[in-house]
């Protein structure tokens, strides 16, 4: 990246961060309701440091918000405890501000041109996750800055490991390190995990006991699996089959194969960035619940779209997660749509699968991957 490119995109980023920064103080001094999750999370922190349950009623959860409960683990609620001395409002302050900084290290090793940073806020799952506080921008971040901006660190694969132990699913980047043959690190992610993990056992024995038996299935997800949110594979078997074996099959099934034809595509992907997009497509389609805020790892993917000059199909992709399908189809009886809706009403979930034909398609006639990160380097070194 030559300097005025850098110039450029440190701008835009300082410039988003800005106007972010001005949003967030904004609505802290109206006392406006954003960031429902984020006061999950201030809850759940509080309820560490007075001795509260974590997966029963928080009650440190401000009257604007939803009475929902903490869904994380208890070591998540040991990192986001010193959220409990502000205030909600400035809580989700905080956490906005970081969203442009984390679209900025997301974004740069898929592209160098500010413009995909500047149009991801007009993407769905990154103003949703801003809206509502959440904190999927500065996890998909450390993913990034782990599988592709810290090779041959001493420290890779710690930041996995963490992450994982915060939300579950991104444990699935320890078998991409694994399958990508950098084991040290895969190794130093799994340890971190374990620590963070123990650590979270030592000081909330009971709540970690509870998480790991019944709150990490709890009653909030199995009511809203079917709902028009939820884009995973699950869910869409939810809205589309009744309940019963032939669905249980369809999501035991299917699951084994999206692992299985992953685990082939990243052995076999030139690029290190576009194994990593389908290591975190197979986690969104495998979740049982991946709401449409979860979604962020479509920014790098577009970024990465724009940098080889498919113009089209990056606009048409942006396009398409701005929102308008969920909000096309009615909600709440999803088992009675008919098949245009169902079409929008799925979108998301049809795109990825789209792009995994593709992926497929492409790689069933190329020679298997490079080791490491050879094929990112390459790139990064005609830049």
């Amino acid at each position: 990246m030559d300097w005025s490119t850098a110039l450029r995109v440190h701008a835009t980023t300082i410039t988003v961060g800005a106007v972010t920064t001005a949003l967030a103080v904004f609505c802290w001094l109206a006392d406006t309701p954003l960031g429902i999750d984020s006061a999950v999370y201030r809850a759940g922190g509080y309820a560490v440091l007075h001795g509260q349950s974590l997966y029963a009623h928080l009650s440190a959860i401000p009257a604007w918000s939803p009475d929902l409960p903490f869904t994380y683990t208890p070591f998540a609620a040991m990192v986001f405890a010193p959220f409990s001395a502000l205030p909600p409002q400035l809580c989700w302050g905080v956490l906005s501000l970081a969203a442009a900084p984390a679209l900025h290290v997301s974004l740069r090793p898929f592209t160098t041109s500010p413009l995909p940073l500047i149009a991801a806020f007009a993407l769905q799952p990154v103003w949703q996750s801003i809206g509502l506080g959440q904190v999927n921008l500065i996890l998909m971040a450390a993913v990034v800055a782990d599988v592709l901006l810290l090779g041959g660190s001493r420290y890779c694969g710690v930041a996995i490991g963490i992450v994982a132990a915060i939300k579950l699913i991104p444990l699935i980047f320890i078998a991409h390190l694994l399958l990508t043959r950098r084991v040290a690190d895969a190794a130093r992610a799994l340890a971190a995990f374990v620590v963070a993990t123990g650590l979270g056992f030592l000081v909330l024995p009971a709540d970690s006991i509870h998480y790991m038996t019944t709150a990490m299935f709890n009653r909030h997800f199995a009511d809203a699996k079917g709902w028009v949110g939820n884009q995973s594979w699950q869910a869409f078997v939810a809205r589309t089959f009744p309940d019963g074996p032939q669905a249980t099959f369809l999501v035991i099934g299917a699951t084994a194969a999206f692992v299985l034809t992953t685990a082939w595509l990243v052995r076999r992907l030139p690029d290190d960035r576009v194994a990593l997009l389908a290591t975190a497509g197979c986690s969104l389609l495998i979740s049982p619940i991946s709401w449409t805020h979860h979604w962020v790892w479509v920014v790098p993917a577009i970024g990465l779209l724009w940098q080889r000059r498919k113009h089209t199909l990056a606009l048409a992709t942006a396009f398409l997660f701005t929102g308008w399908t969920i909000n096309a189809v009615p909600a709440g009886d999803e088992r009675a749509w008919d098949l245009p809706r169902a079409v929008f009403g799925n979108a998301y979930l049809l795109a990825l699968l789209t792009a995994a034909c593709a992926l497929i398609a492409v790689s069933s006639g190329k020679a298997r991957r490079p080791t490491g990160q050879a094929a990112c380097r390459r790139e990064s070194s005609t830049r």
